[in-house]
């Protein structure tokens, strides 16, 4: 039940919740959408499946998404791979929305220059696009200062040529199923780093980056945060925390550090790391760190491994959003009806996507398979059965 206190919070945007009535779909490869939730239940990419969902719970959507297979070069005949993408805004959508718009291109356009793909060619399309986010503040932010405060995580994977690429800044994840044949298991392996301030190894990094600001990292109520602000330490965007020029009126008081900096306080280089894909690598599930909160790794692949393919990210953001009613002593049912906005004291947008890797496909690059290039969380609106 939910306790006279929640109730009273959320009795404004409390709404009746009718099964499917708001389920319509964009057309093929635009997904469906209900209420506050958009899916893709299934598609094919160059090397398997994929699943996808995306649940709000702000008032304006902050996280969005990509899927694209086929050439990853401006070329046709060039190189084929997926590139899957997770930009979990902050401060509000422009951020995420704008990568999602540009990173793509800007790794297709390197990886044309370069031949293929290449961790080179990634920390290069995140940089491209952080200048050019950081260009569009500098042309908005007499008029619209806030744009100087708002930033994205950006969480990219890229398989290509029989190699999975991770590129990650911020609190997003990937984690891997791998079947563990001595023990017939399918054991969850992290294969990103947050760059959060919780974790004693980012407050390290911070300090040796800024050795003469003894406030780079502060905790307040419990909770480290960069200069007391941001938890996350590298992301695309944040303007006011990489370019003084920003750290001025007309943005807000509450946005702007004490003293003046030479050297960005955030990075927008993302951790990169390279893999061979190998036949025991099942599956690949890719989340903003709404879904993360909520459920472990090793839940989250058990989830996958043993549920059906089809709808296996809805499937995820279902049991994210129980332990998200369980952890406030509230029924699911409940938790069901409450509207954006108000949704955001119980959980976070997530955003969910679910590689499956067929191996024969992976070393077979000839193989043909349909081009995809899909958006996600487009047009959610109102409430939802979830």
């Amino acid at each position: 039940m939910v306790s006279t206190t929640l109730r009273r919070i959320v009795s404004p945007c409390w709404k009746p919740s009718v099964e499917g009535e708001n389920s319509s779909s964009g057309g093929v490869g635009n997904g469906r959408v209900d209420g506050l939730l958009w899916y893709e239940d299934s598609g094919e990419h160059v090397a398997g499946e994929f699943s996808m969902a995306v649940i709000q719970a702000n008032n304006l959507l902050e996280d969005h998404s990509q899927l694209e297979s086929g050439p990853i070069s401006s070329f046709k005949s060039g190189p084929h791979g997926t590139l899957v993408g997770i930009y979990d805004g902050h401060g509000g959508p422009e951020t995420a929305r704008f990568i999602n718009k540009h990173l793509f291109g800007h790794i297709k356009k390197f990886t044309t220059e370069n031949h293929g793909m290449s961790a080179d060619v990634i920390n290069k399309a995140f940089l491209a696009t952080e200048e050019d986010f950081l260009n569009l503040v500098r042309e908005q932010f007499e008029t619209k200062p806030q744009i100087a405060s708002v930033g994205s995580c950006c969480l990219v994977g890229i398989i290509c040529s029989g190699l999975l690429y991770i590129a990650n800044a911020g609190d997003s994840r990937v984690v891997l199923g791998r079947l563990e044949k001595a023990f017939k298991e399918v054991k969850a392996v992290q294969l990103s780093s947050e760059h959060n301030a919780s974790f004693e190894s980012v407050r390290e990094e911070l300090r040796s980056l800024h050795p003469d600001d003894p406030q780079i990292v502060v905790l307040r109520h419990k909770v480290w945060r960069v200069k007391g602000i941001i938890q996350i330490s590298r992301s695309i965007g944040d303007a006011y925390l990489k370019k003084p020029e920003f750290n001025r009126e007309p943005l807000l008081p509450k946005f702007r550090v004490p003293n003046s900096f030479e050297k960005p306080i955030l990075q927008a280089e993302p951790a990169i790391s390279v893999q061979k894909l190998r036949p025991e690598d099942q599956f690949l599930i890719f989340a903003s760190d709404g879904l993360w909160e909520h459920l472990s790794n090793q839940e989250a692949v058990n989830i996958v491994n043993t549920c059906p393919r089809n709808g296996i990210a809805r499937r995820l953001i279902k049991a994210a959003l129980r332990e998200a009613a369980k952890k406030r002593e509230m029924r699911y049912s409940d938790l069901k009806k409450i509207d954006r906005g108000v949704r955001r004291h119980f959980h976070d947008d997530i955003t969910v996507i679910v590689l499956f890797l067929d191996f024969h496909l992976i070393s077979n690059s000839s193989t043909c398979r349909p081009l995809v290039s899909i958006r996600g969380g487009a047009g959610v609106s109102g409430n939802s059965k979830y």
